[in-house]
């Protein structure tokens, strides 16, 4: 079982080549969803030597930020930056929650969700730079990389009991309700712990890691109750989203 969903988080969430999962159900999924952080592992190796090379072929900094942020997109086939574009435009094509849901449902992109991206990958953008402007290069790098593996506990949170799906039979059905709240809570307790740790270790002070965590939860908080008031729950879409603006919060809550 663990196997399974070993193999169903690393072929879901990355592009890297996985085995397909034996069986697919509804407690292999919401462990799939408990193990995002480690399954994106290959993604946060990705983020960490390209700012590495960057630091050693001396490229500017917003050249390496641009090249780690693509390896990542690239890592994950855009796959929650979609997610982003959906959600919303979804929310701001209709107070209609059908309409919404259908919009959401397209896949194209319209003005609102291209606007949402661009300024979603600024923010990422703009934190990342400045957690490599740390004295430490070896240690911010790692620090960027073990950021990236926290926004991953966004989709606990999307996946825990009492948070409906607004689409039965979508994408993201299998997956909600899966994961208990007490799990949902280690998790993030456990990446705070672990950031706050790292942070430490590149020279930040130990509660920026803490507020890094507690900024990221607050904002996945914000986009599953819109989304369960506007939609009547989450989708894929708002995984994404969710992931998306969880890296957003904790890069800049890092600077």
């Amino acid at each position: 079982m663990l196997l399974d969903a070993w193999r169903l988080a690393l072929g879901t969430l990355t592009a890297v080549p996985a085995a397909p999962p034996a069986l697919v159900d509804r407690r292999r999924a919401g462990m799939a969803m408990v193990l995002a952080p480690l399954a994106v592992l290959p993604l946060a190796v990705a983020v960490t030597l390209v700012t590495l090379a960057g630091h050693g072929l001396d490229l500017p900094v917003p050249v390496t930020v641009l090249l780690a942020l693509g390896a990542v997109v690239l890592g994950n086939r855009a796959f929650h930056l979609d997610g982003l574009s959906d959600t919303v435009d979804g929310m701001a094509a209709s107070y209609d929650r059908e309409r919404s849901l259908e919009v959401m449902k397209s896949g194209t992109s319209g003005p609102a969700g291209v606007v949402a991206v661009v300024l979603v990958l600024g923010l990422q953008a703009a934190g990342l730079a400045a957690v490599l402007a740390a004295p430490h290069p070896v240690r911010a790098a790692v620090l960027a990389g073990c950021a990236l593996c926290v926004s991953r506990a966004a989709l606990a949170t999307c996946c825990a009991r009492g948070v409906p799906s607004a689409r039965p039979g979508g994408l993201g059905d299998t997956y909600t309700r899966t994961v208990a709240w007490p799990v949902v809570v280690l998790m993030w307790l456990a990446c705070a712990v672990m950031l706050s740790l790292v942070g430490a270790w590149a020279g930040l002070a130990w509660w920026r890691g803490v507020l890094a965590v507690a900024a990221a939860i607050t904002v996945v908080a914000v986009v599953v109750m819109r989304a369960v008031r506007r939609l009547g729950g989450v989708t894929g879409d708002v995984f994404g989203a969710a992931v998306e603006l969880a890296l957003a919060a904790l890069l800049v809550a890092l600077t």
